[in-house]
């Protein structure tokens, strides 16, 4: 069970570059079950792997199959999360002019309430 693109990610890599090793051997990890709690397992050589992949869908892949997803899947959530930070970089430019722009206003409105207050005295 993998909860991010890069975990999920480093534990195929793992996993691929020890079957690459022809090990015949099981090897043992750690897995993330929920938010800071792991689990010991000892994998099995296995040529097939599933992913995940969110909405009640579940697929299995051949290992070099599921890391040419992962990796691909991977470039996107960064591209994304590129786009996000622009649009957030904009976000605070745009409520910096705001806040000028609403101080501004305010001083206006109290040289004109004391302009008023001059002209009634």
């Amino acid at each position: 069970m993998c909860f991010t693109g890069s975990t999920c990610f480093s534990y195929v890599f793992s996993l691929f570059s020890f079957l690459s090793q022809d090990n015949t051997e099981p090897f043992s990890t750690r897995f993330l079950l929920s938010d800071n709690v792991y689990a010991k397992a000892v994998v099995p050589p296995t040529e097939k792997v599933c992913l995940w992949l969110g909405a009640n869908v579940m697929l299995e892949y051949e290992i070099e199959e599921a890391d040419e997803v992962l990796a691909k899947n991977l470039d996107a959530a960064k591209k994304s999360l590129s786009q996000v930070e622009d649009d957030l970089l904009f976000i605070r430019d745009q409520m910096t002019t705001l806040e000028v722009n609403m101080a501004r206003v305010y001083n206006w409105d109290v040289k004109r309430r004391q302009a008023e207050k001059e002209a009634k005295s």
